[in-house]
């Protein structure tokens, strides 16, 4: 057999590059856990580098590529075969940018489901006060959000002081407070089979959506969007992931026709709830403060161009961070991976 050795090299040597690099953070960081796929690739190239190591054996000319090629196929292997318990060591960064968004997207058909029922609340809301303004009074549980939307933003932006002066701890603790509550019922019902959870987050639909058709209908967009936006674009979407949270706790209950016992069921998306859970929790500590030292001055004291352009920032930044945070590159690409061994770069012709 008759083999070109430099077009060999060229061939093959992405896949070298590739393998060191995900052997490069593998020993990096002894917590890095691969996906299945990952784990398919990682195999495939340990092969395809092992097979490659035993054609450049056969030639006496390239003792610096065999060896390089040895002691890739060496760490591969001991990487493969490693029976050393990792120990657990808590990482609050990783879990926050890689485990939390990761863990939100291998959910989201319990996120579509929270934020259509969410929706449909909404317009159920709004309709209804549209089509009867005093439909509000059975709808709005706060006495604050049954006065005139057109009083109530004269009022406020006659203001222009710190009308909230010795108070916005106090009232950030009180919006913390309740929000969570409401998330952690929502995840809560999730154990009536999800009931409890389509409950919550229509109810919380309709109040929403009555509100904002009620200062819509009055000539108030402006007010209600810096009013509502810049604690609403982490807030509702908190209580969302409380409802995906809930939906994925119903799942495991009803198991989907899924021969697993229920003990297994729960025991498998635990890790996920507490995820999910955590992760809302700390949306809601945010957005409890901004809600107290940000959303409840209007007018005078800030502009609600402002406002308007956090809130839409906030929601921006989340959305992202959701959607990509944790996509990650599995390992170095072949440019920044180390060089090849000289020889392996030059190569020549040869016959086994």
């Amino acid at each position: 057999m008759i083999i070109d050795l430099q077009r060999f090299i060229e061939t093959e040597a992405p896949f070298w590059r590739e393998l060191e690099g995900v052997l490069d953070v593998l020993e990096r960081d002894p917590l890095q856990r691969l996906s299945l796929e990952e784990l398919r690739r990682f195999h495939y190239l340990y092969d395809r580098v092992s097979s490659d190591l035993g054609k450049v054996a056969t030639f006496a000319a390239e003792p610096e590529t065999r060896r390089y090629l040895e002691r890739l196929v060496a760490r591969a292997y001991g990487e493969i075969h490693e029976t050393r318990a990792v120990p657990h060591r808590f990482r609050p960064w990783h879990w926050f940018a890689q485990v939390l968004p990761v863990t939100f997207r291998r959910h989201l058909r319990a996120f579509w489901l929270a934020l259509a029922l969410t929706g449909a609340g909404c317009l159920f809301g709004g309709g209804a006060v549209a089509i009867d303004p005093a439909a509000k009074e059975v709808i709005l549980p706060f006495e604050q959000l049954l006065q005139n939307p057109s009083r109530r933003v004269a009022e406020e932006e006659r203001v222009t002081g710190d009308r909230l002066r010795g108070a916005k701890a106090q009232g950030a603790a009180w919006y913390i407070r309740n929000n969570t509550q409401v998330a952690f019922t929502t995840l809560a019902l999730g154990i009536t089979w999800g009931v409890g959870t389509v409950l919550v987050l229509l109810v919380n639909g309709v109040m929403l959506g009555a509100v904002c058709a009620d200062y819509i209908l009055a000539g108030q967009t402006r007010f209600l969007l810096g009013w509502l936006l810049p604690h609403g674009s982490v807030e509702m979407p908190a209580i969302i992931l409380a409802g995906q949270a809930g939906f994925v706790l119903a799942g495991a209950l009803i198991g989907w026709r899924r021969r697993v016992a229920l003990r297994a069921r729960l025991r498998a998306v635990t890790p996920d709830l507490f995820t999910l859970i955590a992760g809302v929790a700390l949306m809601l500590v945010w957005a409890g403060l901004v809600e107290s030292f940000l959303s409840q001055y209007h007018g005078a004291v800030l502009p609600y161009g402002l406002k308007i352009a956090f809130g839409c920032c906030e929601l921006a930044a989340l959305t992202v961070f959701l959607a990509r945070s944790g996509r990650k590159p599995f390992g170095p690409t072949a440019r920044e991976a180390a060089p090849l061994p000289a020889s392996a770069s030059a190569g020549e012709r040869g016959r086994p």
